[in-house]
């Protein structure tokens, strides 16, 4: 029996995956509020489960589960004492920069997390999630070390939900903050940058980078902050050059160098430029590189961006083949969830044959372990990384810069 008080939403076809589209949804009430809980029902009223509802959304519900009964705060509250416990069983906790909670893949749709230091930053992709926000908060609040809090609806999720740009913070909540990671100390905006002020999920990509980044010229294209470059020169690279079209960025990974400075064996380069005009530009004047790291922000955010952004994938891809030495390396990434990896792979496979470059897979990666992957949602599954080698190197003693 459904819960009194509780309204409901009849369903044309069940849904097979965390969300109900709006295309979906046959009858619901007039006057519902973003984040009300509701009981879905199918047509001869047998309820299908519960979840949050956004009445202006493409995504009318983000479902919580699928049982016959409406969860309670102390149901959210048990999700994030679980999303908690599989990252400390990892020993990710003691991190000073991680993703605590990973919405649909902790059980918690729509809600983002990360920590950095005494400081939490969420991140909500919808304002349906203001109330597990709401629920969670005081469990990530005990953790240990934490002191303050942020909160704030993402702008395209705004955008799209025609919602006002809603945060909301504790007194006293820093802008700024430096924190280490590998050795190297990052100033994270916590207010204002990209996602929650750092991208945490390139953590052990950037680690595995630094180990094949000595000796190598090294080209950072889409470099944001500066991680994976600073990773280069900390390992020795010959040369380091950064790209990227926003100018705060580029002023931050500048800064980013100055930190560490004592620590880097070689100065990275920084401009600002965008990506394909850069890559068209370099390409014609001959330059090569042994390493190229190309990591763009989210090309594709809907369904309706599927095909440009496949081509944006595609062409970025083929001008960075260009530029890479025979023998040498490209780690390419989609952040894109919408993306799938196969058809990743498709788009890499498309870029070589048209660079008329031959390329080999020699890894296939992703995000971190805080970012945990629902098998039944694999849109948490959206940061894809390549790792390529275009050609053969050359052998030993042949007098070959790689």
């Amino acid at each position: 029996m459904a819960e009194a008080g509780i309204p409901w939403l009849r369903l044309g076809s069940p849904p097979r995956g965390p969300f109900v589209y709006r295309r979906q949804v046959e009858q619901a009430p007039r006057g519902l509020e973003a984040g009300t809980q509701v009981e879905l029902r199918d047509r001869s009223g047998r309820c299908l489960g519960y979840g949050l509802y956004h009445p202006r959304s493409e995504v009318a519900v983000r479902i919580l589960h699928r049982e016959d009964r409406p969860l309670a705060e102390e149901d959210l509250r048990r999700r994030a004492h679980a999303a908690l416990e599989r990252r400390r069983l990892l020993g990710l906790l003691e991190l000073p920069m991680l993703r605590l909670l990973h919405a649909e893949a902790d059980d918690l749709p729509a809600l983002v997390v990360d920590r950095y230091g005494p400081a939490l930053v969420a991140q909500l992709h919808s304002r349906a999630a203001l109330p597990l926000w709401r629920a969670v908060a005081p469990v990530l609040r005990g953790l240990p070390g934490v002191e303050t809090a942020r909160a704030f609806l993402e702008a395209s999720a705004a955008r799209a939900e025609r919602e006002p740009p809603w945060e909301e913070e504790d007194p006293g909540f820093p802008a700024r903050m430096v924190l280490e990671e590998h050795g190297l100390r990052y100033e994270v905006p916590l207010r204002g940058g990209h996602k929650t002020g750092f991208f945490c999920d390139q953590r052990d990509n950037r680690r595995r980078l630094r180990a094949l980044a000595s000796g190598r010229r090294v080209l950072d294209l889409c470099c944001c902050s500066g991680g994976f470059a600073l990773n280069a020169a900390a390992a020795g690279a010959r040369e380091v050059l950064g790209v990227d079209l926003d100018q705060e960025a580029v002023a931050q990974a500048r800064r980013n160098a100055n930190l560490n400075q004592a620590v880097l064996a070689v100065r990275p380069r920084f401009v600002q430029a965008d990506a394909f005009s850069y890559l068209r530009t370099l390409q014609a004047n001959g330059r090569r590189f042994d390493l190229v790291i190309l990591d763009p922000p989210k090309l594709i955010r809907s369904r309706r961006e599927m095909e440009a952004g496949i081509a944006g994938y595609h062409d970025l891809n083929k001008l960075a083949l260009a530029l890479v030495e025979d023998g040498g390396l490209l780690l390419s990434c989609s952040c894109s969830g919408l993306l799938r990896p196969q058809d990743f792979r498709q788009v890499l496979r498309r870029a070589a044959r048209t660079a008329g470059r031959s390329a080999r897979l020699l890894g296939w990666t992703g995000a971190g372990p805080d970012h945990p992957v629902r098998l039944d949602v694999p849109e948490s599954e959206y940061l894809k990384a390549a790792w390529l080698q275009l050609g053969d190197p050359a052998p030993q003693g042949s007098g070959s810069s790689m």
